[in-house]
């Protein structure tokens, strides 16, 4: 048995029944299973025959073993099986801090209750001399109860090569956990976990209340003075998964429950004294609920596993917001009665309306009036000027520039399969009508389609060669990568092989609704391409949904 014949159905080590790949690892296969000699799912990291982790992995899974905090996932097995290197782990549906930070920062009530919980089960791994090695927001997951649990204690470090790691080096990464926790930026160089890379100023990382309003300054402090270098004010830094605990409970407290949703406004941190600056950065994402809600089928996420997406999505728009002068008091804490205003006799309402009706009618004569002249000076008689644009041909590019392109026809487009992608419903995505839609086939196994073809899509005809500068694709379900490609040569013929188009735009790993893509200056074709080469997860595979594409010059 190798990595590649370990698939869906097989049964390893005559008691783990496959189910379904949840991810790869430089290699090595990470899959959802069923023990069944005590039926129940379980997580099962596989590597081929003769990989060079094997040592590491068995190395790592008896670290492991000495993490019996209950928010770590446990190692249950790992042995070697017709050669094949395996490591059981236990399971737990939910989402990813990854996953939830994809729709906006945390509170910081939530983010600091998240850390210290993390902090708490890594204080207890480090007495035992060991770190878990790649603490990230793909390795905690908030379950569907709402708990915390952090998935590949040692074996996920294994799995990547990067080495034990270290207690100093678990506490710095969750101290960027919660940097991105507070801001939806991540604290480093470089794009990482779909986030783009917090602002810096002067070689220095801006401080989490310096790019998200609203951050508590405790908060903001700790974080400081876990990545700090070094930290403001000559504040002591944070080196031990103990002291954050300690630092953590003392602002969000001790509890175990998970915190509710909570909406905390830029006057709710004023009155707490956590914002003193005359201008923030706002996101205007509202935080997401801690507690995860039922997702639709293709956005689920068990046990924190999902195809691999793009370093990081586009940022959310962030506007600067006044800091408002505080309300009027009375000198006694309580805030003065508004007086009472006047309220306005009939008489006074019914000159308002009569001044209104007025006021409508010397509108509708000005428009009325001003489309008169618009038709005497556009208009064809003896002494009038006509002008008109030289006609078009299909070998000639539109004259007309800007504009919505007229889509002539429209054909689906599968030409390594058997060139069939649901022909009758591909109308659909150019009638308007945001509510009907195009499907393509459901894969299994793979979100590129199975690993079976390169990818599906539909072409679309302009009628004539036009110049065409963006396309608009309106997406149903998540992490969707596709292409806009034009025949490669003669743009007036549609090549009946992928290899006879060319890519002028790409868009990886988009999220569900309508995706702009600017096409490059001149771009000129009468046949444009939509090709789908990821599908997101529905229930029973992965699938392509597209509702409407609009081109235009």
């Amino acid at each position: 048995m190798s990595n590649q014949t370990v698939s869906p159905g097989a049964l390893l080590a005559g008691r783990y029944r496959i189910a379904e790949l949840l991810a790869e690892i430089d290699g090595a296969r990470v899959w959802r299973a069923v023990d069944e000699v005590l039926s129940r799912a379980v997580v099962v990291d596989v590597l081929p025959v003769g990989d060079p982790r094997t040592n590491l992995l068995f190395d790592a899974a008896r670290r492991a073993a000495a993490a019996n905090d209950p928010r770590f996932l446990r190692v249950l097995d790992c042995d070697m099986h017709d050669g094949v290197t395996y490591c059981v782990r236990e399971w737990a549906g939910g989402r990813t801090l990854e996953r939830m930070l994809g729709s906006g920062p945390l509170t910081g009530q939530q983010a600091g209750w998240l850390a210290r919980e993390v902090s708490e089960a890594l204080e207890n791994l480090h007495r035992t001399g060991y770190a878990h090695g790649a603490i990230s927001p793909a390795t905690v997951v908030i379950t569907d109860a709402g708990a915390i649990k952090v998935i590949g204690v040692a074996t996920e470090a294994a799995l990547r090569s990067s080495g034990a790691g270290s207690p100093e080096e678990d506490v710095h990464s969750l101290g960027q956990l919660l940097f991105a926790s507070l801001t939806g930026r991540w604290p480093g160089p470089a794009p990482a976990w779909a986030m783009q890379p917090a602002p810096v100023e002067h070689g220095r990382l801006l401080s989490p209340r310096q790019v998200r309003a609203g951050v508590p300054r405790s908060l903001d402090d700790i974080c400081d003075r876990l990545l700090g270098d070094p930290p403001r004010h000559h504040a002591p830094p944070i080196t031990s998964a103990a002291g954050l605990s300690a630092a953590l409970s003392g602002v969000v407290g001790s509890s175990h429950e998970p915190p509710n949703q909570m909406d905390e406004t830029v006057q709710v941190a004023r009155q707490n004294g956590s914002v003193d600056d005359a201008t923030q950065v706002v996101p205007q994402a509202p935080p997401p609920a801690l507690d995860p809600t039922p997702q639709p089928a293709y956005d689920a996420e068990p046990n924190g596993y999902r195809p691999p997406q793009a370093a990081y999505n586009p940022a959310t728009e962030t506007r600067p917001v006044r800091r408002q002068p505080p309300p009027s008091s009375n000198g006694n804490g309580r805030r003065r009665h508004e007086e009472p205003k006047a309220k306005g006799g009939w008489g006074g309402r019914i000159l308002i309306l009569l001044a209104i009706l007025a006021l409508l009618s010397v509108i509708a004569m000005a428009q009325f009036l001003l489309k008169g002249a618009m038709n005497n000076d556009q208009g064809s008689g003896d002494g009038g000027t006509k002008s008109s644009a030289p006609p078009q041909t299909s070998s000639t590019p539109s004259a007309t520039t800007g504009g919505k392109a007229v889509i002539a026809s429209a054909k689906d487009f599968d030409p390594d399969g058997d060139d069939v992608e649901h022909p009758k419903d591909v109308k659909n995505t150019y009638d308007g009508d945001p509510s009907t839609t195009w499907k393509t086939q459901s894969y299994r196994n793979k979100p590129n389609l199975g690993g079976l073809k390169p990818g599906v899509g539909i072409y679309y005809n302009l009628g004539a060669k036009t110049s065409v500068s963006s396309v608009a694709v309106a997406l149903v379900g998540d992490d969707t990568t596709f292409q806009v490609l034009i025949p490669n040569g003669d743009t007036t013929k549609p090549p009946a092989s992928i290899d006879g188009w060319k890519a002028v735009a790409t868009k990886e790993d988009q999220p569900e609704g309508t995706v702009n893509v600017a096409l490059p200056a001149g771009t000129q074709s009468q046949y444009v391409l939509v090709w789908l080469t990821k599908l997101p997860k529905v229930s029973d595979g992965y699938q392509g949904i597209i509702s409407e594409v609009t081109i235009q010059k």
